[in-house]
């Protein structure tokens, strides 16, 4: 029944939201594309979504008039993912396009021939998803971020701004194993700079009050994330108890910066998700994802908030403020 609740809910979001484009297509002229997600649909879109659509405009593509876009959403809950997935097989749409390496398992488990395009994953040839970068093998390509470096990169660059951070508390999804290398870094470089780790799991449903209390319970000086679809889901939530507890956090999304973060140090996922646009662009045209090298962020910016910095008594270094690429003031 709860399964069955979640298919008819990612239908009825879909239908309301894009009846038009629907009706588009009954001509069956214009390509049906599919788009899948763990995280809640919202609107104004996400980053990442605002991303693909500015791509898919770039590619002169505009949802409802010359291409439709089949959302779906698992609203958090990972179970619905290979419904999600089998019910956009069905529809024989001619790509799905995911975000996280859980969604492209998903996908996977229900067709390995329909072309899967990453926003972004983490990882995927450690997960058996492609065979190598530069020549997938199979029906998945797209964008994607190796983390395990950046993990311990961020850490250190947080002891760096923070010399006195003694306890970070790390908020992740253990069910992901898509960021599992991420937490082993970690907990490696953790060890060297002689700082205790603290791994705040992710509620199993989302919850913000429920993970709040698990910061709380922690009782860490400073916080940082491991992003995948369902910590992205708390980016109102972490900056907010950061804040609330004058708490340094340094994230790995710049949307958690920008919605009063203190820092953090990341790809533009927004601009990946819009380089993504251009594999939908090519698979629509006869290329197939076997053949599309994998591809990476071109750079990773380190972004600042000043007002955050303030508010909680933080002085950044000056080296630090020489590396930023954005400041927030």
């Amino acid at each position: 029944m709860k399964r069955a609740a979640l298919l008819i809910a990612g239908i009825l979001v879909a239908g309301l939201w894009f009846t038009g484009a629907t009706a588009a297509a009954g001509s069956g002229k214009i390509p049906r594309i599919g788009y899948l997600v763990l995280s809640p649909l919202t609107d104004p879109p996400s980053p990442e979504r605002a991303g693909f659509l500015q791509g898919l405009r770039e590619h002169g593509y505009e949802d409802g008039k010359n291409i439709v876009i089949e959302y779906r959403s698992a609203e958090g809950d990972p179970e619905a993912l290979p419904f999600l997935a089998e019910e956009l097989v069905d529809l024989k749409v001619s790509t799905i396009v995911v975000l996280g390496s859980p969604v492209v398992r998903a996908v996977r488990q229900v067709s390995t021939t329909v072309p899967i395009v990453m926003l972004f994953a983490a990882d995927p040839v450690r997960l058996g998803l492609v065979h190598s970068l530069a020549r997938p093998g199979t029906n998945v390509t797209g964008m994607t971020h190796i983390t395990t470096e950046l993990g311990p990169k961020r850490l250190h660059m947080l002891k760096t701004a923070l010399p006195g951070v003694a306890h970070v508390a790390l908020v992740m999804d253990k069910s992901n194993p898509g960021v599992l290398p991420e937490l082993g870094a970690i907990e490696t470089a953790a060890r060297q700079l002689g700082i205790r780790l603290s791994v705040i799991d992710l509620p199993k449903k989302t919850d913000g009050d429920n993970l709040r209390s698990r910061l709380a319970a922690a009782r860490p000086d400073a916080m940082m994330t491991i992003i995948d679809p369902r910590v992205a889901a708390y980016r109102q939530v972490l900056p907010q108890f950061a804040l609330e507890r004058r708490i340094p956090a340094m994230f790995d999304w710049k949307p958690f910066v920008e919605s009063g973060g203190l820092m953090s140090y990341a790809p533009d996922f927004g601009d990946m998700a819009r380089r993504a646009a251009a594999f939908v662009d090519k698979i629509l045209k006869g290329a197939k994802p076997a053949d599309l090298p994998v591809e990476q962020p071109t750079e990773i910016q380190l972004t600042l908030n000043l007002k955050t910095a303030k508010a909680i008594g933080v002085k950044f270094p000056e080296n630090i403020l020489l590396r930023a690429d954005k400041v927030i003031e």
